[in-house]
């Protein structure tokens, strides 16, 4: 399973479908799709050939988890363990947490992306309380990156919602803390959140990067962006001082969420809209050099019914025996599931 690329090309399956909207004729025509007008559905017209995916159903349910101090949780992060770890608990390792206090970093394991994932029974495993390095109202949003120069699992997680930090692990289970990483501070004057961070192995020379940070940033304006950085080692950063893609852009009032494809020689990110926007995932080609900015719509539509009763946020993608999956968030935000969909 791949960190930060969606491998394999399944079949188009009828269902959710990846629609490309709203884009110049220019925009397409770059992105080598041939098309014409303002709609190009189905999935053989998704930029940079990405798959359809269909809901296949929910994962985890709150109501279903011994540790479950809110009732919600949110943010999966799946991550294929059985080649990389010397006795796993399973194939898979599904990080997880709720968002409100105390919030709580959690796992999940089981041997397929379909699941079933049995809860880590001594969840959570990083709490908000971790002396002497921080005592917060709550942690949450675990991205968990394997570092393959160091053969470790990287946890990056929110707490506050201002802050990103990240951990260090050898098993996936138990956690050294490490540093900060990000905080509001990093960014321009009036920047009050900085969260729901994932970090990928991705290199740009011309930065003297191998790695690549997005993360939702919120000022006061209470419209949320997509911001990003780079980083030599995935400790020390450097960060853009002004959005990688704005709720403006496309139209909308906030975007959350980001995770960055690659496919084709170019870069993606896929991040999702606020309910009140439809509460769909979108997608933007920023090429490999984060120098592109094309808005190319709809990579996720919704469904109505539940689980997803209108919103779809959070993916986080893998590969299990050659067919793509992707875990997200189904359901209104702190009152859904975690879900997977197949290509």
């Amino acid at each position: 399973m791949t960190q930060h690329q969606n491998t394999g090309n399944g079949p188009a399956l009828p269902g959710r479908r990846v629609f490309l909207r709203g884009a110049v004729a220019g925009t397409a025509a770059a992105a080598g799709l041939g098309m014409s007008g303002a709609w190009a559905g189905s999935a053989a017209a998704a930029p940079g050939g990405f798959p359809d995916y269909r809901h296949l159903k929910p994962l985890l349910t709150p109501s279903q988890l011994k540790y479950n101090p809110t009732g919600e949780i949110i943010f999966p992060c799946i991550r294929g363990v059985y080649d990389r770890l010397s006795s796993p608990l399973g194939r898979y390792y599904l990080y997880y947490a709720p968002h409100d206090a105390p919030g709580g970093i959690c796992l999940a394991y089981g041997d397929s992306l379909e699941g079933p994932f049995t809860e880590y029974p001594a969840n959570p495993l990083v709490t908000n309380d971790w002396q002497p390095h921080y005592k917060v109202s709550h942690v949450s949003s675990p991205h968990v990156l394997w570092n393959e120069d160091v053969r470790e699992l990287w946890l990056y997680f929110h707490g506050e919602n201002h802050t990103t930090r990240l951990a260090r692990s050898k098993d996936g289970i138990t956690f050294t803390y490490d540093r900060t990483v990000l905080t509001k501070d990093m960014l321009p004057a009036g920047t009050n959140e900085t969260s729901y961070a994932r970090v990928f192995r991705h290199d740009l020379p011309a930065r003297g990067a191998r790695y690549v940070m997005l993360f939702m940033v919120n000022n006061q304006s209470n419209h949320r962006d997509i911001g990003w950085g780079w980083s030599a080692d995935g400790r020390v950063w450097s960060f853009a001082q002004q959005p990688l893609i704005r709720h403006s852009d496309v139209g909308v009032n906030n975007l959350s969420g980001p995770h960055l494809l690659t496919r084709g020689g170019s870069a993606y990110v896929v991040y999702h809209t606020g309910k009140e926007n439809g509460g769909n995932m979108l997608i933007s080609e920023v090429g490999n050099d984060f120098s592109r900015r094309a808005h190319l719509g709809v990579f996720y539509d919704s469904g109505s019914a539940a689980p997803e009763n209108g919103r779809a946020a959070s993916p986080s993608f893998g590969t299990d025996r050659g067919v793509p999956y992707m875990v997200y968030e189904a359901g209104e935000r702190l009152a859904g599931s975690l879900a997977v969909a197949r290509a």
